[in-house]
């Protein structure tokens, strides 16, 4: 929550602490051991994915799928917005929240720039809806990665066609609720920018040169001599601001008008770079996405998911012929898989201290509470509210890797007796879509205001909690009735 530190090093940091609370008590285990704690599959998933985008980013297929949103939009903001929206759940449904945004936020600011719109609550809604699109499919998202490479979950039948395909009918039907929401929010908000994008610029330059200057402590001739230039620099900008300021007259009725013009001008700078690789990278991502099917519904395939993911990876850089492979190696996230690992080897540590059976015992103790007959109901209602509350406050997969063996030792419980499969699409939804709640709460909301920043459009915490909370409440409880009509009501498997 504070960032004191990156969570990676908090992870290791941790279950360094763990290890040494096990030897404290005389269960020191061997590092062998350590290392065997290690979910290699998980790990393989997520290095197979992060090379195949790796090498899909360099098509220009994300710069050109904002650029045709603007094109079927025909200059409607809101058309555009939405449209935008719906590409960024679409395309996070199969890669990496974090890299969707990575790769999509500065052809956005780019878009509203030429719009002379404010990019910030663009920037925002995609961001909100890139989360919700993740939560649809195993691999969209971290959370649904560690619950899918779980060996208990899948030998209780939640493979990837079956977690995939409960998910995505929930996700559709918020996904259709978000939008009109999303609207009313936006109701009252100005989405144009009060003043031009010329006039706006050269106010972000004249405030980056002057906080410059402030910066330059004048103790001798030459920094004093810097910082007079730098304050020259500051007036001549400032002069030439109050002469556009007079002599502009703005015409935002027109930019509507002017959008085939802008058309051409964005389709010039982003397009598809290498059409032959994107058909190259799409046949690969395809076939991917079937072996993962098939290794659900075909006893046949042996192949794991990580597996799976690693030949996909291999294959499109032998098809790909990529000679930089240390460019495509560099694009790997080695701090999110080293952050992965660390938290394997936490939580098991965690298990062994018995601190994981304690929390489910007290979370069994206050189902047992409630009558039998409305136990499943209390217990969906609880997870998923719990899981999204304190995914808003706290990083999203620590938390799911936490609450999945709590959630298995409570359905193993006889004086229970309750089904695991509706607890983790609940712990799934919750943690999903609850990194919505604030700016902290997922990954992808962190890198998206830092781009932002660098680009002179950063949003606080407070903007993006007006607008991100709402969105949180109201897309968890349309998947808690989800849960409930699906598991309670229809009594489903």
């Amino acid at each position: 929550l504070l960032q004191i530190v990156h969570r990676t090093l908090a992870a290791m940091l941790g279950s360094l602490a763990a290890l040494a609370a096990l030897a404290t008590i005389g269960d020191k285990p061997s590092l062998i051991k350590v290392v065997a704690w290690i979910d290699y599959e998980t790990l393989a998933l997520l290095f197979g994915m992060m090379l195949l985008v790796a090498i899909f980013s360099e098509t220009g297929f994300f710069d050109y799928c904002a650029v045709k949103a603007y094109r079927l939009s025909r200059g409607r903001v809101w058309a555009m917005i939405i449209i935008l929206c719906l590409i960024a759940a679409i395309l996070s449904a199969f890669l990496d929240n974090v890299t969707t945004v990575l790769l999509f936020t500065p052809v956005t600011i780019r878009l509203c720039e030429v719009l002379n719109l404010d990019p910030r609550h663009v920037l925002i809604a995609e961001v909100i809806f890139t989360n919700i699109g993740g939560a649809s499919t195993a691999i969209g998202d971290p959370p649904n990665v560690i619950i899918v490479s779980n060996q208990e979950l899948r030998k209780l039948g939640l493979d990837f066609a079956a977690f995939t395909g409960h998910m995505f009918i929930g996700i559709c039907l918020i996904l259709l609720a978000s939008f009109p929401f999303l609207r009313l929010l936006y109701w009252n908000k100005k989405l144009y920018n009060k003043e031009p994008s010329e006039i706006v610029e050269l106010k972000h330059e004249i405030h980056v040169w002057k906080l410059t200057a402030q910066r330059i402590n004048p103790a001798s001739r030459e920094e004093t001599a810097v910082k007079c230039l730098l304050m020259q620099k500051v007036r001549t900008l400032e002069f030439l601001l109050r002469k556009k300021l007079k002599t502009f007259h703005r015409q935002i009725s027109q930019e509507d008008k002017n959008w085939e013009t802008n058309i051409q001008e964005l389709q010039k700078k982003h397009r598809i770079t290498d059409k032959l690789l994107l058909i190259k990278c799409l046949m690969v991502l395809g076939f991917v996405i079937l072996m993962y099917f098939l290794n659900s519904f075909v006893p046949g395939v042996h192949l794991d998911l990580g597996w799976i993911a690693m030949l996909g990876a291999v294959w499109l850089l032998v098809l790909a012929n990529i000679h930089d492979f240390e460019m495509i190696l560099n694009r790997v996230e080695w701090a999110t898989l080293l952050f992965f690992a660390a938290l394997f080897v936490l939580m098991e540590a965690l298990a062994h201290l018995h601190l994981i059976e304690y929390i489910g015992e007290q979370i069994a103790l206050l189902i047992k509470v409630v009558p039998e007959d409305q136990r499943l109901t209390v217990a969906i209602i609880l997870v998923l509210w719990v899981s999204a509350l304190a995914s808003s406050l706290i990083d999203n997969i620590p938390f799911t890797a936490t609450m999945i063996p709590v959630l298995l030792n409570l359905s193993q419980d006889p004086e229970v007796n309750l089904p695991v499969k509706p607890l983790i699409f609940a712990l799934a939804i919750g943690a999903c879509l609850g990194g919505n709640g604030t700016l902290i709460g997922a990954s992808a909301n962190v890198v998206c205001a830092g781009i932002a920043e660098q680009h002179g459009y950063g949003f606080s915490f407070m903007e993006f909690f007006r607008l991100g909370f709402p969105m949180t409440i109201i897309s968890c409880t349309i998947g808690m009735c989800y849960l409930l009509v699906a598991h309670v009501v229809l009594g489903w498997a």
